[in-house]
């Protein structure tokens, strides 16, 4: 199988993480600190060496601010609605939420589900036809009530990188806290949450840090009120989105007070973590931007191929370096899932068809409701994939 979906999921993980998952099942599975034995020590010092590693990654300066999630979407919902709550807790007025068209659902939906309870005023910030939103369109939506911006960073459906940098600065000078979705950036794009004026770091991980699926984390940033802060809601503090055990504090009769336990009720996926743990160590030996490139040469391949040629329609701008390693096309008069399907069974090359969970983004393209074929390229990808690929577009699209 020649896989290129890459953008809902890495295939296949960094070398190094089956055999640390196999180790770790073996020999150290307990539950971290809900012990004082030595498997459960170990599995908690495990977890504070993870949470260390990814701060170094993105740069953020307090490493017990990294709260461990189940993915993706569980980041964005713990940092979206702990704004909200809080927000709605303080009785002021309602809160207003800056995002774009180009979201997933695990933030479109969160919002909308608020908007429509009535507990938030939206706005959806419109892309150029290459998938770009540009900044000062955000700047333009905030209002005196805007309590938080929430953004990918890339598109999931046609690459786009955003400026990312931009709109944390307005976000910084208008006093508005700047979430942003790094699904499809990190691991393979550079992040510094310091430079880019990032209050919420939110992302999964499972896609280009090369980990295994039901991990991820949030970068809760120093502008977030530690929990035992007497704050108003003008100040952003988050409530805890759920609770429970913590393992070294039971006696409060809720969260403890403070990050990262304030955050991350239940037990958590150490099986998973342990994991993530060796996927960076692996990314810490390899070169990034050689890797951005890799992915980025095989979607101008992609690119080159379909672009000039009226049996297809390309989506997004024509030059890769604009985008992470994703590229979406439809082939004329021929349903996309079909596309799929057929890449699938006649060519055993696997790529993601529809609306990949970003029904704004579809809509603002025109693509909407069947979607478009979805190309992904990796890190693992040859260029012999991607041959494959072109070939098997060429004669499918006869």
């Amino acid at each position: 199988m020649i896989y290129l979906d890459n953008a809902a999921t890495s295939f296949p993980k960094a070398s190094g993480v089956i055999e640390a998952i196999s180790k770790f099942i073996a020999e150290d599975a307990a539950n971290p600190g809900r012990a004082g034995h030595r498997m459960s020590l170990a599995a908690e010092e495990m977890l504070d060496r993870v949470r260390l590693k990814l701060a170094r990654l993105v740069n953020a300066p307090s490493h017990e601010r990294m709260i461990f999630t189940l993915n993706g979407t569980d980041a964005l919902n713990i940092a979206i609605k702990g704004v909200i709550t809080e927000c709605l807790i303080a009785n002021g007025p309602k809160p207003h939420v800056i995002t774009t068209v180009l979201e997933h659902n695990s933030v479109s939906r969160p919002l909308q589900g608020l908007f429509e309870a009535g507990k938030i005023d939206l706005t959806r910030v419109d892309c150029d036809d290459n998938g770009l939103v540009d900044p000062a369109d955000v700047k333009a939506a905030i209002t005196p009530e805007t309590k938080l911006i929430v953004m990918t960073h890339a598109s999931n459906v046609v690459g786009t990188i955003q400026d990312a940098a931009a709109v944390g600065a307005i976000a910084r000078e208008a006093d508005v806290l700047f979430c942003l979705d790094a699904a499809q950036t990190i691991g393979i794009y550079p992040i510094d949450v310091q430079a880019l004026q990032v209050d919420l770091l939110a992302f999964p991980g499972h896609k280009s840090l090369l980990a295994p699926t039901g991990t991820g984390g949030l970068y809760v940033g120093e502008r977030v009120p530690e929990p035992s802060e007497q704050v108003d809601c003008s100040t952003g503090r988050l409530m805890p989105f759920r609770e429970g055990g913590t393992g070294g504090d039971s006696k409060t009769p809720t969260q403890p007070a403070v990050f990262p336990h304030y955050l991350e009720g239940g037990t958590p996926n150490t099986i998973g973590i342990i994991g993530l743990d060796a996927s960076l160590d692996y990314l810490a030996k390899q070169d990034q931007a050689a890797t951005l490139a890799h992915e980025q040469a095989h979607v101008q391949q992609v690119i080159d191929f379909v672009a000039n040629d009226d049996r297809f329609t390309l989506y997004g701008d024509t030059d890769a370096k604009s985008r992470v390693g994703t590229v979406s096309l439809t082939v004329n008069d021929v349903n996309s899932q079909d596309i799929s399907s057929m890449l699938d069974t006649a060519f055993e090359i696997a790529v993601r068809a529809g609306l990949h969970c970003a029904p704004y983004a579809h809509k603002r393209l025109g693509t909407f409701p069947d979607g478009t074929v979805r190309v992904s390229p990796g890190a693992f990808n040859t260029d012999d994939d991607i041959a494959m690929l072109l070939e098997s577009l060429d004669q499918i699209a006869m």
